[in-house]
């Protein structure tokens, strides 16, 4: 990683008129009063909780309970019945068949009425004509039974209760093509709707029914999408067009609308993609092996060093002594070849040309494997380390909701509704681990040959760590010593001013932090044309200057 200089270096040359991170920048002699530095960050008014409580609202997705899908689900089956003058049962028929989209519906209705009918199962006049016996057959199981035991859909076919019972017990386990059900006569495609499944089938298949319809209205809606999390029943309705697929559900889980991995700002999906694959794909274990272990030379078992000595011996039952740095057989050193333990085979074969066959390329990708593990490491190490420090703050919001609000409320006698800037604050750090820590995914797939990019990204995302800091430390420490007092305190509203500030500057840094990112540091690009520009000014005899820290003022003259 570049140095403090050089990054300061970056930061001067790309700080210009629409910088995006900072609206302005104080001068180095400018700093807080506390004597800690300034990062960047916007100052705005101290108390912004209300502020950012507000942008928190302005959601572009709404949660749905269960309640709420059956309220919808009920609404759309009205309005297909209303319109078309059909049964609730057939309304619902038409919608699951064409995915619960009401407007398709009455476009395909309209259009042929008879075609949908015929391919929907809903029959105008049954197949089978009412029957005045006394007795009828059953279809399945050929036994005569009284009117009263036998039940038929639209088309007529009879049969008896039990068999129904059974058929459609069956048809449900079998998995959600349930509610596509058909009458159970193989030439006839007359659709079974709810009402059959109601009055004949099990309590249990019954509760299984209704759990296949109420997902039913999910899963086939383009806009919707189940929370991932493990055990939540809430649904996503999702506003598209906004361009950001993060959203929240009710249980607190936060997720990617697009491609349901937790919520990962300002990295796409497809880095996510390939990161958590990365994670978890055998191709690390394997650079691992090849960055410390070598092969045997007699059986090739990969083979990791965990004594000082060069001196190998490989396993039962191959057992080779070799040594560890030139591979070759123990016994055939001696001072000739520099020592037991101080073996220079390689460099001495390396000048006589009797290097065998594959032994430089082997090494140079062990090298390379070594250098590409290590790099992983540091980003993942940094990855893994902020989401620890996510869930960790995620706990102690938890206990400040639970415990600690009501004991400062009492000690600072504060009413807890003006104390909601210390939770605003723990939101704050919640959110900004979570965009900290994909900015290492960010940062490991950004190219190396992008000099100019990758040290300005460097540099934010070090000022990032530094102001999100800040901010952790003051909720978490300062915080302390107001919990732990015996009484008020005169500096707690101090402490709220400056928590409060810290809190809305952090915001603001990050959220522009996302913008950047997303943008894929543009103004790097923009930056560095401009620098091109001006040198291409310079050899045609005019010269530039800037004025100000950061801001684009300049003035031209000829030679």
């Amino acid at each position: 990683m570049d140095s403090e200089e050089d990054m300061l270096d970056a930061h001067d040359m790309y700080s210009g008129e629409d910088d995006f991170y900072s609206d302005d920048y104080k001068d180095s002699d400018d700093d807080d009063d506390d004597g800690e530095p300034d990062y960047g960050f916007v100052e705005e008014d101290a108390d912004d909780s209300a502020m950012i409580a507000s942008h928190r609202s302005q959601k572009n997705f709404c949660v749905l309970k269960e309640e709420d899908i059956l309220k919808h689900q009920m609404d759309a089956i009205e309005r297909v019945s209303v319109v078309l003058s059909i049964t609730e049962v057939e309304a619902s028929i038409l919608l699951r068949y064409f995915h619960w989209s009401v407007g398709k519906v009455h476009d395909e209705w309209f259009a042929d009425e008879e075609r949908v009918r015929n391919t929907v199962g809903i029959l105008e006049r049954p197949v089978v004509p009412p029957s005045d016996d006394t007795e009828l057959t059953c279809g399945i199981c050929f036994d005569p039974y009284p009117p009263e035991k036998i039940a038929s859909v639209s088309c007529g076919h009879p049969f008896c209760t039990t068999c129904w019972t059974g058929y459609i017990s069956t048809t449900i386990n079998d998995g959600p093509g349930c509610l596509m059900l058909r009458c159970p006569d193989p030439s006839c495609l007359a659709a079974v709707g709810h009402d059959m499944v109601d009055k004949l089938a099990s309590e249990e298949d019954k509760e299984k029914y209704n759990r296949y319809y109420l997902r039913s209205y999910i899963e086939d809606n383009r806009k919707m999408k189940w929370c991932p999390a493990p055990g939540c029943e809430y649904a996503i309705d999702f506003v598209a067009g906004s361009g950001n697929y993060d959203v929240s559900c009710l249980c607190s889980f936060s997720f990617c609308w697009n491609c349901t991995e937790e919520a990962h700002r300002p990295v796409d999906c497809s880095t996510v993609s390939k990161w958590i694959l990365k994670n978890s794909a055998e191709s690390e274990n394997m650079n691992w092996i090849l960055a410390n272990s070598k092969p045997c030379p007699r059986c090739k078992r990969p083979i990791e060093k965990n004594q000082g000595c060069m001196h190998m011996t490989c396993t039962p039952p191959c057992k080779y002594e070799f040594c560890w740095l030139c591979l070759g057989a123990w016994m055939d050193h001696g001072e000739r070849t520099g020592g037991f333990y101080a073996c220079n085979r390689y460099e001495v074969a390396k000048q006589e040309g009797q290097v065998r066959p594959g032994y430089d390329e082997t090494e140079r990708r062990r090298e390379m494997a070594k250098n590409s593990l290590e790099r992983y490491t540091h980003y993942y190490e940094r990855w893994a380390s902020n989401q620890t420090s996510r869930q960790k703050a995620v706990t102690d919001l938890q206990q400040l909701q639970t415990h600690n609000l009501e004991k400062l409320s009492d000690k600072q006698c504060t009413p807890e509704s003006q104390l909601k800037f210390i939770l605003e604050a723990w939101l704050q750090i919640i959110e900004c681990r979570r965009v900290l820590k994909w900015t290492y995914a960010y940062g490991y797939y950004l190219p190396d040959h992008e000099h100019a990019k990758r040290q300005f990204f460097e540099y934010l995302q070090g000022e990032a760590e530094s102001g999100l800091e800040r901010l952790h430390q003051c909720v978490e420490k300062d915080l302390l010593q107001f919990l732990n007092a015996d009484g008020p305190s005169k500096d707690f509203n101090d402490f709220r001013t400056k928590l409060a500030g810290l809190t809305s500057v952090t915001k603001n840094y990050f959220e522009n932090l996302v913008k950047a990112l997303e943008n894929g540091l543009a103004d790097v690009d923009s930056h560095a044309a401009c620098s091109s520009k001006s040198t291409s000014s310079k050899s045609t005899g005019c010269s530039s200057k800037t004025r100000g820290k950061g801001k684009g003022s300049s003035r031209t003259g000829g030679s």
